[in-house]
């Protein structure tokens, strides 16, 4: 298994390299660039000129993808334009604040995904089955900006239950202090993006547990006179399990890219909310690798799934 692995992660090489280049040239094709903001009445266009020949940004293109990847081996990404620091140290510091919120909202989203998902199984065509089919056909329809705004202006602005922005309060002292405050500020943006995340793991879990009750081993293992609660947790369950199982990784990783409008409207300093500051600003550097990072993450995440899937169930091996 891990010999395929390591294939599987040279072939990773060339996707990389592939996707480095087309990253590059979306971010070069985007009209404008850092210092076009600079242009004002009095200010002299030579100016601006010189300073876009010192960043760089006169040269053909092909110089400048490969300074830029000459450096990004060596753990250079280059200095934002905006922010006037290393790209690695801004995203240093906003890559814990995505992790975790991340992790929270993964461990609410299978929790509640897998609820709903074996409740409405379990009552097939009941009332229970029939609010939860409508409630996440309503979710996985409504554009999620949108419930972001009612519950950030719900829950935080006019009940006053959790903070509207930040990570941290001010007022916060020690390292439970600190801990606690971070959960606070992560405890809203992560319970909505799981709410309206739970159509995927709902619908596998449901479709998992309603083709496994009518396998020949249910049937058979119900004439042996085995309990309904053993069956159902030992064979139907575990089996139904399985593609959530191969999801997670795209989960983990997609989660771990950014929530772009999640951070941006809660006000949360995370991936997310750097990649949209970098888009309307034209911060290239900052935009070009936050894209090849998501970009990474997806292959990892890919990989990642075919590993769990091997893991979880001895049958299945990455050929």
């Amino acid at each position: 298994m891990w010999k395929t692995v390591l294939k599987r992660v040279l072939m990773m090489i060339p996707q990389m390299f592939l996707l480095s280049v087309i990253v590059f040239l979306l971010a070069k094709a985007m009209p404008g660039d850092p210092f076009s903001g600079l242009i004002a009445p009095g200010t002299d266009p030579a100016q601006i000129e010189r300073l876009r020949e010192l960043a760089g940004l006169n040269d053909p293109w092909w110089q400048q993808y490969l300074r830029w990847m000459g450096n990004a081996l060596h753990g250079d990404f280059g200095v934002s334009f905006v922010l006037k620091q290393p790209v690695s140290r801004v995203m240093g510091d906003r890559i814990g604040n995505t992790l975790w919120l991340s992790l929270m909202t993964t461990i609410i989203l299978y929790i509640v995904g897998i609820w709903m998902g074996m409740v409405a199984a379990r009552n097939e065509g009941k009332w229970q089955d029939k609010v939860l089919l409508i409630y996440n056909s309503i979710t996985y329809g409504i554009p999620p900006f949108i419930i972001y705004l009612f519950a950030i202006f719900i829950f935080g602005y006019t009940l006053r239950w959790f903070p509207t922005g930040g990570t941290v309060d001010v007022n916060a002292s020690g390292f439970f202090g600190v801990l606690f405050s971070k959960i606070y500020h992560m405890i809203l943006p992560a319970v909505t993006m799981a709410l309206l995340g739970t159509v995927t793991i709902f619908t596998y879990i449901r479709t998992g547990i309603l083709d496994e009750q009518v396998q020949d081993y249910v049937r058979t293992a119900r004439a042996k006179g085995v309990s309904e609660n053993v069956i159902f947790k030992k064979h139907i369950l575990r089996n139904a399990l399985l593609p959530i199982a191969a999801n997670l990784g795209f989960t983990i990783t997609g989660l771990l890219s950014g929530a772009i409008f999640a951070e941006t409207i809660f006000g949360y300093p995370g991936i997310g909310q750097l990649f949209t500051s970098s888009i309307v600003q034209r911060d290239y550097p900052m935009l070009t690798t936050l894209i090849l990072f998501s970009g990474i993450l997806a292959l990892i995440g890919s990989l990642l799934s075919d590993i769990i899937m091997a893991w979880v169930d001895p049958r299945i091996r990455i050929d």
